[in-house]
């Protein structure tokens, strides 16, 4: 009983931490529409990340829970299986941004900020950190163009475009 209490007051303040309310390290996108981010997207790119290494064919599926969260369903294959990853997103910013807090891991969220979203919704970029960029869209290719462009903003907010990993999207991996 006394190593809980231990625990507890030992991992509280990062709990805490986790979930407030912070300003992102980047700019979120205005004129937001949950409604219309809701369905599949495909993984274009993004900047290496451990927890993705191997993976291709890897989407997103975001989805409004009845308890007003989003539930978020990252899907990759690795290794000729399928990897899943279930979290869930609470909106965070004012309203009308594209800004979320998202959680894979109980209580400690990461953020989810959507820095270029076109006015169709076909294509986004979201960051994290200077260390996480993803460049989504709602098919399997993206018109080169806009993927040079997606590229050419993401430099100039500061991302090392160079390390970019272009996500092959088909079933076999390769």
């Amino acid at each position: 009983m006394r190593m809980c209490r231990l625990l507890c007051l030992v991992f509280l303040p990062f709990i805490c931490m986790s979930c407030r309310q912070k300003t992102p390290e980047f700019q979120p996108i205005t004129s937001f529409d949950l409604n219309r981010y809701l369905g599949t997207w495909y993984e274009i790119a993004r900047l290496p990340a451990s927890f993705e290494n191997g993976l291709v064919s890897v989407t997103a599926y975001y989805s409004l829970m009845e308890n007003g969260l989003v539930k978020v369903v990252n899907k990759g294959i690795k290794d000729g299986k399928i990897k899943t990853a279930v979290g869930k997103a609470v909106v965070a910013g004012a309203a009308g941004e594209g800004y979320f807090r998202v959680s894979f891991f109980g209580p400690f969220y990461g953020d989810y900020v959507i820095v270029e979203l076109d006015e169709r919704y076909t294509y986004a970029m979201v960051a994290s950190s200077k260390n996480y960029l993803w460049i989504l869209s709602r098919t399997p290719v993206l018109e080169e163009s806009i993927r040079t462009a997606l590229i050419e903003k993401a430099k100039n907010l500061g991302f090392a475009t160079e390390n970019l990993y272009f996500t092959p999207q088909n079933s076999s991996g390769e």
